[in-house]
């Protein structure tokens, strides 16, 4: 209530600009673990079900223990989701190791890669059956 008395300071502007962040901050989490519990195929729906009531009703202590204890299943399931959306954008796309090669020399023969970046780029094609070239 102190600060309400003072007015308009740099202090209050400060303390709403943390307050925001922080309400940012959480909704995102919610959003996440939200999102993470329904992509899920290994619980069944009850499980699901209570973990939604305990994070409305002990939302901040479900939120962290959720994190704690299904953090590293959260990070394999985000690396799987993104490799099947790619690998549907290559079947889309029409994706072909055989063409990246062929793009791959234009660009030695261009001079914009040199022959050792050629040969590693070629060989993580190669290697990953058509891998992302990102480095």
């Amino acid at each position: 209530m102190f600060f309400f008395q003072e007015g308009f300071t740099y202090r209050n502007f400060l303390m709403d600009a943390l307050s925001i962040f922080l309400f940012v901050v959480w909704f995102w989490l919610l959003i996440i673990v939200f999102s993470d519990l329904f992509r899920r195929h290994d619980i069944s729906g009850w499980i699901k079900a209570i973990w939604v009531v305990a994070l409305i009703v002990f939302s901040y202590i479900a939120v962290l223990v959720y994190l704690i204890f299904q953090g590293r299943g959260m990070a394999e399931r985000n690396v799987q989701q993104a490799q099947q959306a790619r690998d549907e954008l290559r079947r889309v796309v029409g994706f072909s190791v055989a063409d990246e090669i062929k793009k791959l020399d234009g660009l030695k023969k261009a001079g914009s890669i040199s022959d050792t970046e050629f040969a590693k780029l070629r060989a993580r094609l190669v290697s990953n059956e058509g891998g992302a070239l990102a480095a």
